[in-house]
């Protein structure tokens, strides 16, 4: 197939293309003009078309999916910074993208979504990626939905994080409820279900879940990535009150004077105090899916 994807410079972006590289399909990727050189380490690697565009700004879209037959849609943000904010990229982002499909006949549309994802969600992440799918539900056009849990792998910014921290620091700050479950899933994992749809017509109009096969608290995670980096570290939990504190801040400063969205903010405390589990039994049969253990995955890039 000739596949638009959307979001490739980025963790889970970079995957999926070699993803649909690798099963002999033709792929053209939207790309900002702020990120050349993320695009260029993307052409050093796969052949691939390139569309300069912002999915926030519908003009730039307009001949993007000329000749095209599929859209997999992977942009997405998890904190903002002036006008990208949850709001304008995840459900103004969707609709354009949706439109420019509509209006290009293409007819398949695969969205990436995440767990957790529902409706009369808490945080102002899972309201819009709500917001997000019900417009590519709501569109006529052949849907597949994934959500995926936490997603890890070498350039991720989850494990990676955390990894810095316990490299540099004496104590881990353990932010939000220690009680919270989640299910990392593994980059490939991700990339592989959204590859594997196009050949799936049973996946049309159907949403998924993607994730791991062990469950942790976050206590748990990092006493697995430490094992992993052979480092002892003490967890040190931040109360509530004084991380929200922490997170304000830090949303305040990082865009003012770095132009840049914080590391921390308070939506994510808010995700962190809820158990983000999901089911994927389905996908994983359909899709023929199979994770690794996730230490063992890790301990492959922490070290």
């Amino acid at each position: 197939m000739k596949v638009f994807v959307t979001g490739a410079t980025g963790f889970v972006g970079r995957e999926v293309v070699r993803e649909l590289s690798a099963a002999g399909h033709k792929v053209r990727i939207l790309t900002r003009k702020g990120n050349a050189q993320q695009t260029q380490e993307i052409l050093s690697h796969f052949e691939a078309e390139v569309h300069n565009g912002n999915v926030v700004d519908a003009a730039s879209l307009q001949g993007a999916l000329t000749g095209m037959e599929t859209v997999v849609h992977l942009v997405g943000i998890i904190s903002e910074a002036g006008k990208i904010t949850f709001e304008n990229v995840h459900v103004c982002g969707t609709r354009n993208m949706i439109a420019e499909a509509q209006r290009a006949g293409v007819k398949r549309f695969v969205y990436m979504s995440a767990l957790g994802t529902r409706p009369n969600a808490v945080s102002r992440y899972h309201q819009t990626k709500w917001a997000a799918e019900e417009l590519v539900c709501g569109s006529g056009l052949d849907y597949t939905i994934f959500r995926p849990s936490l997603i890890y792998g070498p350039q991720d910014h989850f494990v990676n994080l955390f990894a810095k921290i316990i490299r540099f620091s004496p104590v881990v700050p353990v932010m939000g409820d220690n009680r919270a479950r989640f299910q990392p899933v593994p980059v490939e994992v991700v990339a592989a279900a959204f590859a594997r749809s196009l050949a799936e017509p049973e996946s049309i109009g159907e949403t998924y879940d993607l994730c791991g096969p062990e469950t942790f608290t976050i206590p748990e995670i990092l006493d697995h990535i430490m094992r992993a980096m052979r480092r002892k570290r003490l967890k040190l939990h931040v109360p509530m009150k004084l991380a929200r504190c922490q997170a304000g801040c830090l949303e305040f400063i990082f865009p003012c004077l770095f132009g840049k969205p914080s590391p921390l903010n308070r939506d994510q405390l808010v995700m962190l105090q809820e158990d983000n589990l999901g089911n994927s039994k389905t996908a994983n049969e359909l899709f023929r899916l199979r994770a690794n253990s996730f230490r063992e995955r890790i301990a492959e890039y922490v070290r």
